[in-house]
């Protein structure tokens, strides 16, 4: 790897595996290190991009965060990833490495494909793809196959002769990877473990290193510093519309659904919080994150959830002038009902 080069990291995963929580920890524990983070995001409120604003990382100031939140990065390479890094990389003081977090939608391989870009190959080089899996949803089958039931319902439902859409995501992510972050392990016994460990080596040809995690922890010296160069072996990394569609027809995320409400504040967190499981089961959420605005507190509370589990704390005080608000991002496929969902969180302020 050119060591003039300044190496850049892409961190992917599906919605909830952990990934802004590991960024989080990397950038307090980077040794130093001056880094530049661009987010992607799935929805229209920069919930991730607030969250790691707020980490008071000093080797990553506000100014090093960047967030685009205009689509799924890999389907606006041209349109925003490809600007934003001419952008960084005119600055008079360049990062020591660039950290790239897509939206738990994106396809990996045409972000890295990107970084052969004439301007950016001569200056930036995929350090390494880095995915992280949410290990107790794996183990509860979340991605797996069922050949039995596939087969005992396949007369009756036509569309189980296809491979689901997150499936196919799920697989594209591991195929990319070249460090794969088992998240979460401490949600799932020996066995459970065992079982991720297979499941998810069964999803990938290519076999990249497998690491286990806790609540995003995993040290700078293991995340930074692969010197892969991926972006010269891209083409061993093809997705599954890239092998199906050599055509180049687009890719696109017909089959989720995102959206945004806004509420005022809210008198019972826990109640609230007990009600928005209801209504994640009850609509087939497959992620919501966001702040709660809680009547009385000085701070504002943090929400994350990935089907019924939500993870819940104040982050920080309100900022002097800051618009106090309950904003929250609802995720769903396409088959949801938005309006029932959005009226159900709307009913609880």
């Amino acid at each position: 790897m050119n060591q003039q080069k300044i190496p850049a990291t892409v961190i992917t995963g599906f919605l909830g595996a952990g990934k802004t929580t590991m960024i989080r920890n990397l950038l307090t524990n980077a040794g130093g290190k001056k880094i530049a983070l661009i987010i992607n995001e799935f929805g229209d409120l920069g919930v991730d991009g607030d969250v790691l604003k707020g980490c008071g990382a000093e080797n990553c100031t506000e100014d090093d965060i960047i967030e685009l939140t205009n689509g799924c990065i890999c389907c606006t390479v041209a349109d925003d990833f490809i600007p934003t890094m001419t952008k960084l990389l005119e600055r008079e003081q360049r990062p020591d490495h660039i950290v790239i977090e897509t939206s738990g939608l994106a396809l990996p391989q045409p972000l890295v494909a990107a970084f052969n870009w004439p301007d950016i190959r001569t200056q930036v080089t995929v350090d390494g793809v880095v995915t992280v899996v949410d290990s107790a949803a794996v183990a509860a089958g979340r991605f797996a196959d069922d050949h039995d039931a596939v087969d005992a319902r396949r007369a009756e439902d036509e569309s189980l002769d296809h491979e689901s859409p997150i499936e196919e995501l799920f697989e594209d992510q591991l195929t990319c990877a070249d460090l794969i972050v088992l998240n979460k392990t401490d949600l799932i016994d020996a066995a459970g473990l065992i079982k991720v460990r297979d499941e998810v080596a069964s999803r990938t040809v290519r076999k990249p290193v497998m690491i286990e995690a806790r609540n995003g922890e995993v040290s700078a010296g293991i995340l930074l510093g692969l010197g892969i160069g991926t972006e010269d072996d891209v083409a061993n990394r093809k997705s599954h519309h890239e092998l199906e569609h050599e055509d180049g027809a687009p890719h696109d995320h017909d089959e989720f659904d995102s959206f945004v409400v806004e509420l005022g504040p809210v008198a019972d967190p826990a109640g609230f919080i007990e009600s928005l499981k209801t209504i994640i089961s009850a609509h087939d959420v497959l992620r919501l994150k966001g702040f709660v605005d809680v009547s009385g507190k000085p701070m504002r509370l943090q929400l994350q959830a990935v089907g019924s589990r939500i993870d819940h704390y104040f982050d920080r005080a309100w900022a002097t002038g800051e618009k106090r608000a309950t904003r929250i991002v609802v995720i769903g496929l396409h088959e949801m009902d938005q309006g029932a969902a959005r009226a159900a969180i709307e009913a609880l302020a």
